[in-house]
């Protein structure tokens, strides 16, 4: 029986183990906390990413890694790479965790960003302000997710709160002036690139954030066929150039009809759970496919769906429960200010549909404001 190691023991790896079960396969989570939420459905090595001790008997105990979020230290999967098979490989793992080596990645191949200028002193702050204009983000190259590790510059009389905030971090992990972009939708593309080079993709998912975390994702997005075409083929050009194995997400701006590129997600993706209910297979069996070097499933969509994040707490279950196309994940973790706690999917087979059950979940749950521009996204 195959044994899958997955560094990092959050609810992406526990929804990983989840998926594999069907599949047979056991699974071993190293994580730094020994009450790590996958810890509840597989067995865990507790300790540190960068001990080679814990590394080594986690690496004898599995056939093949991989990881369940992007801060995993590059150098530990790639002195895991020498032992066991490694998937997505440390190159495109070790690019995915500096903004600045991701953007110039996006530029090369043509995929469009919005400007941007390596920060390491508060003299190129004020160039790049001057370069770029304002508003503006600074943000570190390394460790900053959901929002964290970023300072919004909304004109140059704020770049000395800015470098108060993060200059400090400069020579640790690097900083990044980004143009921020006037964007009408935020869109993602998750997609999944097996061993043997074959690519698939689900359809390009719309999502809606608040405080820089993921509230809403609907799929499929309300855009023109031609917009998902693009982002198809600009997740396609970074899978090839990165040798990529597994599944990905690709984070998007539209703006005026034409897509940005924002971030790569090296690992299964918040904006693709609707996948678990919503497709006929989900992004978190296609990862494990892939990493096995085992056929793709398809990723064509069941209906229509929308997944709600719960930040937090966990609300009362009852009123997606009694939806019929209502599914719901409790992480089992802890309630605690901003942690991503669960999620819930809705499924329809139409938009009104879906718009009613959305309308009638956000009134019960007190989350109207939550579900209101994914129901206007529906009619």
């Amino acid at each position: 029986m195959t044994t899958v190691g997955i560094l990092g023991g959050g609810q992406l790896a526990r929804m990983l183990a989840l998926s594999g079960a069907p599949l047979g396969l056991r699974f071993l989570v190293m994580d730094n906390v020994a009450d790590a939420c996958a810890g509840q459905f597989a067995p865990m090595v507790v300790g540190d990413y960068r001990d080679e001790a814990t590394l080594s008997e986690f690496a004898s105990r599995v056939d093949v890694a991989t990881f369940d979020f992007e801060n995993v230290p590059a150098e530990s999967a790639q002195w895991l790479s020498e032992r066991v098979p490694v998937f997505p490989n440390p190159g495109a793992l070790a690019t995915a965790q500096d903004r600045l080596a991701e953007k110039t990645l996006f530029r090369e191949l043509g995929i469009p960003v919005p400007p941007f200028a390596p920060i390491d002193t508060r003299e190129q702050l004020d160039a790049a302000l001057a370069d770029i204009g304002t508003p503006c983000i600074l943000k570190t190259r390394r460790l900053g997710y959901d929002g964290k590790g970023q300072f919004r510059i909304k004109s140059p009389a704020d770049a000395d709160a800015a470098w108060e905030a993060l200059g400090a971090q400069a020579p640790k992990v690097g900083l990044i002036l980004e143009g921020f972009v006037h964007f009408q939708r935020e869109l993602s593309v998750v997609a999944v690139r097996g061993r043997d080079g074959e690519f698939r993709a689900w359809p390009l998912t719309e999502n809606w954030h608040v405080d820089g975390v993921l509230s809403a994702s609907l799929a499929p997005a309300r855009v023109d066929t031609a917009l998902g075409e693009i982002a198809y083929d600009y997740a396609r050009r970074l899978a090839e150039a990165m040798d990529y194995v597994g599944v990905f997400a690709l984070e998007l701006f539209c703006r005026d009809g034409e897509l940005l590129a924002n971030e790569l997600a090296p690992r299964v993706h918040n904006s693709g759970h609707w996948t678990i209910e919503g497709s006929e297979t989900s992004q978190f069996q296609n990862h494990l496919r892939a990493v096995l070097g085992l056929p793709l499933g398809d990723t064509r969509m069941v209906g229509l769906a929308c997944m709600l994040n719960w930040i937090g707490e966990m609300p009362d279950a009852l009123p997606m429960l009694r939806e019929p196309g209502g599914h719901w994940h409790d992480y089992g973790k802890l309630p605690r200010a901003g942690r991503k706690v669960g999620h819930a999917t809705l499924r329809a087979d139409d938009a009104n549909a879906l718009a009613m059950s959305l309308e009638r979940v956000g009134l019960a749950l007190g989350r109207e404001a939550q579900v209101a521009p994914v129901v206007e996204a529906l009619r």
